[in-house]
């Protein structure tokens, strides 16, 4: 099956989600993956976005004194907002153009609760490798779309969050009972993209043999594997995972045993403390107050998997 006919199965319109995962990036080439047969093709799944049905509403009267970001904000009557496109029920554009995801709607969230409409959000698709100098250029007011939290990255941006906390984990097809784990890929074939973390880690602990492991420049020419059965499994952050097979549930499922951990947390300028300390506030009351379980659930949640949220940490 060629990566065409897959992006059509999994309704992708432009599937280029690279080794974001794990705090790394993509920066190889497509490689190579055992031959076979072609599988059978797939049902057909929707591209076009679902909301989460969680409801929005600009909050009135909201001040963050001290905050540079948040003046600019209301001078400008909108937020600008650094997301991805292209990671199904996380951040994704669909061919309408309506963006849609458990990141987009934890933005939405943040914008409404800091007294922007939703319908004010202005998106821009920021490249993994640019998104700290975007914030500190002050390109976006903020950036949502599975930032991994690390101190290397906090002596040029500030983050609010964790607002979900992802691992390495593996996708297989939905009648495999063989993998149960990390531990049950040996003599099974792997799939990741080109230099990223997971596939290192997978290289390093030996989890499978060298001739087993296939990479690609995109998760979707994994999944495509994957689907054709010419490989195993496909392996990167869960969340990432969770949103194809939620996309393709009666095929696809997360084996939910992680062996990382990332915690994804809200791109912020890097003085901006007080901003900062308020995205925390809107990010700690979705949590108790279900907003943030509801948003799960319509988005990420549809892969089966369940989640509860995560604690923040404070700064």
């Amino acid at each position: 099956m060629t990566l065409r006919r897959t992006t059509a199965i999994l309704g992708l319109t432009t599937l280029a989600v690279v080794a974001t995962a794990c705090g790394s990036d993509d920066t190889g080439t497509t490689g190579t993956t055992g031959a076979g047969s072609p599988g059978t093709q797939a049902s057909p799944v929707s591209d076009k976005c679902t909301s989460a049905a969680a409801t929005f509403t600009a909050a009135t009267g909201v001040d963050v004194a001290g905050s540079t970001a948040f003046t600019k904000i209301k001078s400008a009557g909108k937020v600008v907002v650094g997301v991805k496109a292209d990671q199904p029920n996380l951040g994704y554009k669909d061919t309408d153009g309506k963006r849609c995801g458990f990141d987009i709607e934890m933005a939405q969230l943040i914008a409404a609760k800091l007294g922007v409409e939703p319908a004010k959000i202005e998106y821009k698709e920021i490249p993994s490798a640019n998104r700290e100098t975007a914030i500190k250029a002050g390109e976006i007011d903020y950036y949502v779309g599975t930032y991994s939290i690390t101190d290397k990255r906090k002596a040029d941006v500030s983050f609010a969050g964790p607002y979900f906390v992802a691992g390495q984990d593996l996708l297989v097809r939905k009648s495999d009972t063989s993998i149960t784990g990390k531990e049950t890929l040996k003599g099974k074939k792997v799939c990741s993209v080109t230099g990223s973390t997971p596939i290192q880690r997978v290289r390093d602990e030996a989890l499978t043999e060298p001739a087993n492991i296939s990479e690609f420049k995109t998760y979707s020419e994994c999944v495509s594997q994957l689907i054709d059965k010419q490989t195993d499994a496909v392996t990167t952050d869960d969340a990432i995972l969770k949103g194809y097979a939620a996309q393709s549930p009666s095929q696809l499922k997360v084996v939910g045993k992680t062996f990382s951990t990332e915690k994804y947390g809200i791109g912020l300028p890097l003085e901006d403390k007080a901003l900062r300390d308020a995205v925390n506030n809107i990010l700690a009351a979705s949590f108790t107050d279900g907003t943030w379980q509801k948003i799960y659930d319509g988005t990420l949640g549809k892969s089966g998997s369940p989640a509860t949220p995560p604690t923040l940490e404070r700064y």
